[in-house]
């Protein structure tokens, strides 16, 4: 072993959070910048604007989905081919990531390009926003060849337990779209002024130079053809879990909005303000989840379902205590955060009800979240997604409309009663974890 490395069979549980969460945090902490930047901006252009993006969001969800969710499935596989000593494996499936990147970029580009003028006009009414979603949606989807890119790299980087490159990546390139959004979107410095057309550009320009900075590091040379097959299949064994949680985002949210676009234009542009939030407050989390899926895999490998359960309890209770000081903000400092995107009276009325109640499901949505990426390192696909199936398909739409034909007020309720039921089923499910016996998450 390398001086320095982390030894996962061995070292503590805390001392290997505390060595791998930081990084993580600050790359997704600037990471969240990129979302936040944009809104803070195109709302003091345009409430239209405003609104625009929290209609584009789920698309931008489904692309990281996509890309994220990849690039876990060969961070698992790597770090299984580790725990069991067969570095060529690993190596070979860190190979496949960066034709599988550009694969996925094509596809989703040219599918987005296609439909969002149709997307566009199921979500609004607005023709003003409607052109803001398609101008604002065909630019950050069509040129997210970075955020694919740089998603696969990152993933190969941290299954061997690199986090500090990733996170000056992300560092660097959350700073190129800062630093470009006033200029771009305000005609800054004799740039034209572009106003959404330019936070769009700054997105992109942002996340492709993150990708060149891990690009050296990240970039593995493919292999033989014959062997993409298998690597294929275990990178989405292991990652579907993964795209099928962060792409029922997409879907959830779009339904959410559905459903609030029968009141006001107003109650989707609070949803699109409390998920803007919710990037940033779930900073924690995501690195746990991130943190938690090589540990877990590695011990998993060697048969040491102990040491699973140890580092899964240990992430509940950092969640919990981390996610509670999200719920002390969305209590008592709701209005001066939504504040921060708009000064619509009608936004701040709606949007300090509706903080208030989805606060109260941050410390259960801890658990809830946790456990399908623990189901996912064991090698456990089908109660991952049946986790995540439960919670966007079966609780969180229906819920949704059932609450809503009580009124606007009771619709928030939607988020902490299935944050509950959802961690009760996790609950369940892991009570049989270790009792049958241990199967292999990867063909070798």
């Amino acid at each position: 072993m390398e001086k320095g490395q982390i030894d996962f069979a061995n070292d503590s549980v805390w001392k290997m959070i505390f060595r791998l969460a930081p990084p993580v945090m600050a790359a997704q902490l600037i990471q969240a910048l990129y979302n936040i930047v944009d809104s803070f901006f195109i709302g003091r252009c345009s409430e239209e604007g405003l609104t625009a993006l929290s209609i584009v969001y789920p698309l931008q969800l489904l692309m990281i989905a996509l890309a994220v969710g990849s690039g876990v499935g060969i961070n698992t596989a790597m770090a299984f081919f580790f725990g069991i000593k067969k570095e060529k494996r690993a190596a070979e499936t860190a190979g496949v990531g960066t034709p599988l990147a550009f694969v996925l970029w094509l596809l989703f580009a040219l599918i987005c390009y296609l439909i969002m003028p149709f997307y566009a006009r199921i979500s609004t009414d607005s023709e003003m926003i409607r052109a803001d979603v398609v101008r604002y949606g065909r630019i950050v989807c069509v040129f997210s060849f970075g955020l694919f890119f740089e998603s696969i790299w990152t993933k190969i980087l941290q299954s061997k337990g690199n986090m500090k490159l990733p996170m000056t990546a992300q560092i660097i390139g959350a700073a190129v779209n800062i630093a470009l959004d006033p200029l771009l979107i305000f005609g800054w410095l004799g740039l034209p002024k572009l106003g959404i057309t330019g936070a769009a550009i700054s997105t992109v320009i942002g996340q492709t130079a993150a990708a060149l900075i891990v690009m050296k590091h990240g970039f593995y040379k493919p292999p033989a053809l014959k062997k993409y097959w298998v690597n294929i299949r275990n990178i989405y064994r292991l990652g579907t879990p993964n795209i099928l949680m962060q792409s029922a985002y997409t879907f959830y949210i779009f339904g959410l909005n559905m459903i609030l676009a029968t009141f006001s234009d107003q109650a989707v542009t609070v949803l699109g303000l409390y998920y803007k939030w919710q990037t940033f407050f779930f900073i924690p989390l995501g690195a746990l989840q991130t943190c938690i899926v090589p540990m877990i895999s590695f011990n998993y490998a060697q048969q040491n379902t102990k040491r699973c359960r140890s580092i899964l309890w240990d992430s509940f209770i950092a969640g919990a205590v981390l996610m509670g000081m999200g719920t002390l903000c969305f209590l008592f400092i709701p209005s001066q955060m939504i504040r921060f995107f708009s000064h619509d009276s009608e936004v701040l009325r709606i949007g300090v009800h509706g903080f208030h109640i989805i606060g109260l499901s941050f410390v259960p949505m801890a658990v809830s979240l946790l456990f399908p990426v623990f189901f996912q390192a064991v090698g456990s696909p089908f109660k991952s997604s049946a986790l995540t199936v439960i919670r966007t398909v079966f609780l969180f739409v229906p819920l949704g409309w059932l609450f809503a034909r009580f009124g606007l007020y009771y619709f928030w309720l939607t988020y902490p009663i299935t944050e509950i039921i959802t961690s009760s089923v996790g609950f369940a499910m892991f009570s049989r974890f270790g009792k049958n016996k241990t199967t292999t998450p990867c063909k070798v």
